[in-house]
């Protein structure tokens, strides 16, 4: 055995005893939660830590930006930032108690995350009590709510990456919900009313609509006294209005040109349509991500001095697999050729045993870094009603992966896929040579600087998909 094969075989056979030794399962030390639900509806997960003088709390509502009503997008953000519409309480987590009360809305749920001493537990699930059942949906807070984020979407500055993530999303989905911005746009929030906000709640912030995990030193029987005694009101809802939209149109086949004048540096995104969270072969494309992001390096010296990367966006629709980075303008029609031949390649040649080695061992740290905090913890038990799918069960499928999956998976995905490819820089310096790679389309100069100058990314009509 010559020397270079004998270390190729020991570097195998290192990964193979990372694989072996490692934790293909949720984390020994963390318990099985205890699951329960009240008479409204709500579903409550709860791990005691005995001795902990904190607690977490995690509500989700299992209803998010996806649902906003076409030319009204950032409606449910606006109500996720209206939910405490006190600055004091805010305070009150962070100064009395040394924890935080943050929201986030996404396009699929609106996730309230509470945190604080354990002993002040029933105080704090009676603030949300009044968040959800009394939401303070009055004029005057609505219009100060509105007005304070569209005040700082105008002011926060927005990057060239920034921008081309949200054009490549705009261009793949067009007018389907996932290919506007969550949080809204100027304006499109002076088009949200009191009445919308007031709609929105009435059908999403119900009990029957949400999951509410608890980890920390609360004992079950004293949490589910406070949870029946103060989120028993909570008024539960006759329908669940379901994630079904009309599918987005085939996006264009042409490369976009954001004209961005700035230095000679250009931002690429390469994507195509993903799978849903809940689909089975969904796992298979992450690790497809973590090969195909290997193989864009390797293709190109230069892109190993660049920032890159490869994602599966995965939500409760079909998401985005989206490939990016940021290069030299006299490298962009490079770097794109060598993303659709990455893709094709994909679908006709398989996947080597090495690469889908590393790529479990890369995806598997990520999943064990996710579930080894209770946020992470109370993240993936949340996601297992949102998506069916938890963390703890994704590291358990990930060794079953094999081979096969992969490359018939990417027939799934790239094979007559409808791609879409964004390119942001200066036109005048990329036109000509993406033109060697296909059809462009430039669309108006754009200064990055605030919200309002990434219009031109926006779809000609409003977005936005009202549920079937």
């Amino acid at each position: 055995m010559n020397t270079s094969v004998f270390l190729t075989f020991l570097r195998l056979s290192a990964l193979a005893l990372l694989l072996s030794g490692a934790s293909l399962t949720a984390p020994a030390q963390v318990s099985e939660p205890q699951r329960a639900q009240l008479l409204n509806g709500l579903r409550v997960v709860q791990l005691h830590k005995p001795g902990d003088q904190n607690v977490l709390i995690k509500l989700r509502i299992h209803s998010g930006a996806a649902f906003d009503l076409a030319g009204k997008e950032g409606t449910a953000a606006l109500l996720g930032d209206i939910l405490f519409p006190d600055p004091n309480v805010r305070e009150y987590f962070t100064e009395e108690m040394g924890g935080r009360l943050t929201i986030k809305t996404d396009y699929d749920a609106i996730t309230i995350t509470m945190q604080g001493r354990a002993g002040e537990f029933e105080r704090m699930v009676e603030i949300l009590r009044t968040a959800l059942v009394t939401t303070q949906l009055t004029p005057e807070n609505v219009t100060r709510i509105r007005n304070g984020r569209i005040k700082v979407i105008k002011e926060t500055s927005i990057s060239p990456a920034l921008v081309a993530d949200r054009a490549i999303a705009a261009r793949l989905f067009g007018d389907f919900p996932y290919g506007r911005p969550s949080g809204g746009t100027p304006e499109s929030l002076e088009r949200v009313d009191r009445a919308d906000l007031m709609l929105a709640r009435e059908r999403f912030l119900n009990p029957n609509n949400s999951t509410l995990t608890i980890i920390g030193g609360v004992p079950p029987a004293r949490s589910m006294r406070a949870l029946r005694q103060l989120l028993g009101i909570w008024r539960k809802s006759d329908q669940v209005v379901p994630s079904t939209f009309r599918q987005p149109v085939k996006p264009d086949a042409r490369t976009l040109i954001v004209n961005a004048p700035g230095d000679q540096s250009v931002e690429i995104r390469f994507a195509v349509r993903g799978l849903a969270k809940r689909d089975p072969d969904a796992l298979a494309v992450d690790l497809l991500a973590q090969i195909a992001r290997k193989r864009w390096e390797a293709s190109l010296p230069e892109l190993s001095r660049t920032p890159i990367f490869t994602r599966h966006d995965a939500y409760s629709l079909p998401g985005i697999f989206v490939m990016g980075t940021t290069v030299d303008h006299l490298l962009a029609g490079k770097t794109l050729t060598a993303a659709q031949n990455i893709a094709r390649e994909l679908t006709r040649n398989p996947v080597s045993m090495a690469e889908l080695d590393q790529a479990k061992a890369d995806l598997l740290a990520t999943l064990n870094k996710e579930f080894s905090d209770p946020e992470g913890q109370a993240h993936s038990w949340l996601d297992m009603d949102t998506y069916g799918i938890a963390s703890a069960d994704r590291i358990r499928l990930l060794n079953s992966v094999t081979v096969a999956d992969l490359q018939r998976t990417a027939g799934r995905l790239f094979s007559d896929a409808a791609f879409a490819s964004v390119v942001v820089g200066n036109s005048e310096l990329v036109k000509t040579q993406l033109e060697t790679v296909g059809k462009v389309e430039v669309v108006g100069s754009i200064e990055p600087k605030t919200e309002t100058n990434i219009d031109p990314l926006k779809p000609k009509t409003p977005t936005g998909s009202k549920p079937e």
